[in-house]
């Protein structure tokens, strides 16, 4: 790792000559001799200070070294905050560790001063943070800035919470009814390394299933992580991992803490008096002490990708840990990702499923149907636009005195419009933006963007001038509902207020995706409408993402014994479709997986994106040393052209076979560091394997 920089960002000028000094009082103390008034002097023990600088420059990605006066040489711990004087200024920094020599050749600087004494940055933090930023052709501050959060002195202040007790080894018999899932338990009392990817049974409590496993670890006195979507679940685990280890030995960390809450909480974890840590993103790069268990929940999720530079991937950094402090990693989900199929695939990690048998006694009942449905036979099935398979489904639950959910892809009202023929999108004649219905749909349409009425819309593909919904939102559907369903309970959950559980009460629970609750004892029936809409979207995890939705929405739903029943808005044929009639998620990652390798697209291969002004992006095309392998896909304007045909912004995709990812990394690092360094002033955005591709 070079170190050495030019000396003008760094070297102090030279003293000059001190003239005669004065005679002295008697009773002030002469400097020692060779040492000039207010001269600092190095430590005299590991004078260097290898310093991890916060600037935010990729040619710079690299430790600098300090010396260390040695009035501070007590609090210049390795892991320490610090400023120090870079290029004139005075900039933040870590200290990673203290040496005896020093590779330049010229003179140092010395620290100015010592933040906190508080060892935030250890050495495994700084090594993960290096091998996240390689992986992902970013540099070590910025991932930095993603671990540790910014200080707070008073709770750094106070003094450390005395460390949680060991708890006892917890029961695992809910494991049983998973094959291997028995044996995984086991690995983690014996404290081998094992990895899993965990598909867990409908109506399963999984918050309980991942406490015992963290219970377990804790039992043979090592650490735990687990990494959940979103609060709702984070408070479920939270709770469920509290009653096995104790409220004391479990903490939770999340973005919206406050900041002194956040630093005290991250402080817990990093002195080592908490044993259990759960999270969301966030807590990724939680300095957990003797790690044995990580845990990702729902990786397919989005909210797991965390949207500043570099953009990691919760999966994978946990994996990067996993490997390189020799812990167990469980990868777990109702559904299976193409990512975690692969795992599967390569034999880094072990499928534990469930039998045949117990998958049968545990799953509702899946009844798939069309887009366009008979409703012919009940006059308020027509009214609320339900099909007559789903209103008797929704009408037994509601018999039978439990809550029923809808879930509908859109929130709002009418979102968007087409042809009721052809189903091509309305647009606006004289923007071109999307035709829809605002507040209680009375009214012509209007267009999304400019907001100019559209009184006598016309198709230009087919000429009609009749009009239908392409995705009905949540409120109008719940106004439907509450029609068909006259006297019953309607309740919604959404963007504005998402619920957490509904009571075991008759009710219709209309929700987007991701934003269902939990019903106590579980609901009677589901209802996913406008399967078409989430099937339809141009992105390559379309299918993916539409079964994942399903199969959260289905999980919540009580089994077929107990008259559980889901009705899905899809055709019976489709792949999706059959992977949630059959419940067999590892089938559809199975064929995802091997269409996406046949097609070179992630996970089969590494992907990155380049995306910024056209000539930034084509200079940084030229310049990039790519591997044999590479593969250059565009660049494809994004947005639309002005009056001249030109765009703003361009995006390009380099391709690479998975053994030439770290090369591809590298190579996009050096070309970004190049750029900067030439102060260039048009910035580019680099992503590795990003989520839309389409």
């Amino acid at each position: 790792m070079s170190r050495p920089e030019p000396s003008a960002l760094w070297e102090l000028p030279s003293a000059e000559p001190a003239a005669k000094p004065a005679a002295k009082p008697a009773a002030r103390r002469s400097a020692p001799k060779g040492r000039r008034k207010g001269q600092q002097q190095p430590a005299a023990k590991d004078p260097i200070a290898r310093v991890v600088v916060d600037v935010p420059l990729a040619h710079l990605d690299r430790t600098f070294d300090y010396q260390v006066p040695d009035r501070l040489d007590d609090a210049a711990v390795p892991g320490a905050r610090v400023r120090v004087r870079f290029a004139g200024q005075l900039v933040d920094g870590f200290v990673l560790e203290r040496a005896e020599t020093t590779e330049h050749t010229g003179r140092l600087a010395f620290l100015e001063r010592v933040t906190s004494s508080e060892p935030v940055l250890t050495g495994r933090l700084a090594a993960l943070a290096r091998a996240v930023a390689q992986r992902y052709a970013g540099t070590m501050i910025d991932v930095l800035r993603l671990a540790i959060p910014p200080r707070h002195a008073r709770a750094e202040g106070e003094p450390a919470r005395p460390a949680a007790a060991v708890p006892v080894p917890p029961e695992t018999t809910g494991w049983g009814r998973y094959q291997r899932g028995e044996a995984f338990v086991e690995a983690l009392r014996g404290n081998r390394r094992a990895h899993a990817v965990w598909q867990a049974l409908p109506g399963e409590d999984w918050p309980a299933r991942l406490a015992e496993l963290a219970a377990t670890v804790a039992a043979e006195g090592r650490s735990a992580l687990l990494v959940v979507p979103d609060q709702r679940d984070l408070t479920r685990l939270h709770d469920a991992c509290a009653r096995l280890v104790g409220p004391d030995a479990v903490v939770s960390l999340f973005a919206d803490l406050g900041p002194a809450e956040r630093y005290r909480r991250w402080l817990a974890v990093s002195r080592s008096t908490v044993r259990v840590v759960v999270g969301t993103r966030a807590a990724m790069f939680a300095p957990v002490t003797d790690p044995g268990l990580f845990v990702v929940w729902d990786d397919g999720d989005d909210l797991h990708v965390d949207p500043h530079m570099p953009y990691p991937q919760v999966r994978d950094v946990l994996m990067v840990r996993a490997h390189a402090e020799g812990a167990s990693l469980v990868v777990g989900g109702f559904t299976r990702t193409a990512e975690a199929q692969l795992l599967v695939e390569s034999g880094w990690a072990h499928p534990v499923v469930a039998t045949r048998e117990e998958l049968r006694r545990a799953a509702p009942r899946v009844t798939p149907i069309g887009e366009d449905f008979d409703v012919a036979r009940d006059e308020a099935a027509r009214a609320a636009r339900l099909p007559s398979v789903a209103f008797e489904a929704a009408r037994q639950a509601l018999a039978a005195d439990a809550p029923v959910l809808v879930q509908v892809p859109r929130r709002g009202y009418v979102p968007a419009l087409a042809c009721a023929r052809c189903r091509t999108p309305a647009h606006c004649r004289r923007c071109a933006g999307p035709l829809g219905l605002r507040g209680d749909a009375k009214g012509p349409p209007s267009c999304r963007w400019c907001g100019v009425p559209e009184a006598s819309p016309r198709c230009p593909a087919c000429g009609s001038n009749r009009l239908r919904a392409m995705v009905v939102g949540s409120k109008r559907t719940a106004e439907e509902l509450g029609r068909a369903f006259p006297g019953v309970t309607v309740r919604t959950s959404g963007a504005q207020e998402v619920l957490a559980t509904v009571p075991a009460r008759p009710a219709l629970v209309v929700c987007t995706p991701g934003a269902e609750p939990v019903a106590e004892g579980g609901y009677g029936a589901a209802l996913l409408l406008d399967g078409w809409a989430l099937l339809g979207r141009q992105d390559l995890r379309a299918a993916e993402e539409t079964l994942r939705r399903w199969m959260a929405a289905a999980a919540l739903v009580r089994p077929a014994s107990a008259g559980g029943r889901i009705v899905v808005g899809a055709e019976a044929a489709l792949t999706p479709v059959q992977a949630l009639v059959r419940w067999d998620p590892a089938w559809h990652a199975g064929r995802e997986l091997a269409e996406r390798r046949e097609l070179g697209f992630p996970p089969a291969v590494r992907m990155a994106g380049v995306e910024g002004a056209p000539d930034a992006v084509a200079a940084l095309l030229a310049e990039l040393s790519l591997p044999a392998s590479g593969e250059i896909l565009g660049p494809v304007p994004l947005g639309e052209p002005d009056a001249e045909g030109r765009t703003e912004r361009e995006r390009a995709l380099i391709r690479v076979p998975r053994e030439d990812g770290k090369a591809l990394a590298a190579a996009l690092a050096a070309a970004q560091a190049g750029r900067v360094a030439r102060k260039e002033t048009s910035p580019v955005r680099i992503q590795l394997d990003p989520l839309q591709l389409i």
